[in-house]
């Protein structure tokens, strides 16, 4: 979809433009309602769509903050105020199940009828498969929601990513007498589509990324106040990054492969054993894949 967007902005000497919002607006409804249960699994933070978007071309990139005042235009005053006014839009591409306005009252019929009305093209793209899959956010967050980081790839095309930047943490990885050193990512989610214990790679802290092991959770072993952290220890930490070297830094995580679901222990030294058991199976993982990978090669060769 965005291929599409870009060529018919490049044919009409045009920037490429993608409108979202933030919060989502499902979000945004739960609250309003005092209806938690309501709100999406987040598959990205906004930090990591705006980024893919960059990395997939678009040239702009516009964020309307959702709230009350947004929600109540109707299905016109979205396409006058949004569209014509604030944006001057020449080509409108949405997809397939798209709908706008108050109580979802406008669809694609109503946006073309009102681009035919203030002098802009609407362009609809139907629904994207994988093996017979539709792509879509749902059928990404069911894949993350089940652990399957390999049906999540191939509906994403790459593999399903964090980014944050590393903040201080408790440390207590190097107080379980193991000299786990890990980053911690804070996800500001509460409800954020994947979670676990996970074998993942690292970029950001030198050429070349980090194999290593993450829990992305809330940590109910040792912090009760439900906050969602990405805690990665890497396998095999640079030297020369010392002790405080990966603090401040933007990294981005890749999930590759689901471990285990997290859990609460009964004190640290249950929750060292576990940690170990995982750095075990992490450091398995990625030597099977080596081994594939290496037979693959030959295979080709």
């Amino acid at each position: 979809m965005l291929a599409l967007l870009r060529s018919e902005a490049q044919h009409r000497g045009l920037p490429a433009c993608v409108l979202t919002f933030e919060p989502h607006p499902r979000d945004h409804f739960a609250q309003r309602l005092q209806r938690p249960d309501m709100a999406p699994a987040r598959i990205a933070n906004l930090r990591d769509k705006l980024l893919e978007l960059a990395r997939c071309g678009i040239d702009q990139a516009v964020v309307l903050p959702f709230g009350d005042a947004l929600a109540s235009l109707s299905a016109r005053e979205f396409v006058e105020q949004v569209l014509v006014s604030g944006l001057g839009a020449r080509y409108v591409l949405v997809g397939d199940d798209f709908r706008f306005g108050a109580k979802r009252q406008g669809d694609y019929a109503t946006l073309d009828a009102l681009g035919n009305e203030h002098g802009f093209d609407v362009a609809r793209m139907m629904s994207y498969e994988v093996h017979g899959l539709r792509v879509s956010s749902s059928a990404v967050r069911q894949a993350l929601a089940a652990g399957d980081m390999a049906q999540a790839q191939s509906l994403l095309g790459r593999p399903y990513a964090i980014s944050g930047h590393v903040l201080h943490g408790q440390k207590l990885g190097r107080t379980l007498g193991l000299g786990f050193r890990t980053l911690n990512l804070r996800v500001a989610a509460r409800k954020p589509a994947a979670q676990g214990i996970f074998v993942v790679r690292t970029h950001g802290l030198g050429p070349e990324p980090l194999d290593g092991v993450a829990s992305l959770g809330c940590r109910p072993t040792v912090d009760d106040s439900g906050r969602m952290l990405l805690e990665v220890h890497c396998l095999n930490w640079p030297p020369h990054l010392g002790l405080e070297g990966g603090y401040a830094k933007l990294v981005r995580v890749e999930l590759l492969h689901k471990l285990r679901d997290e859990a609460r222990y009964d004190g640290l030294d249950a929750l060292t054993a576990a940690i170990e058991a995982d750095v075990a199976a992490a450091r398995g993982w990625f030597a099977s894949h080596a081994a594939e990978r290496r037979q693959t090669t030959r295979d080709r060769i």
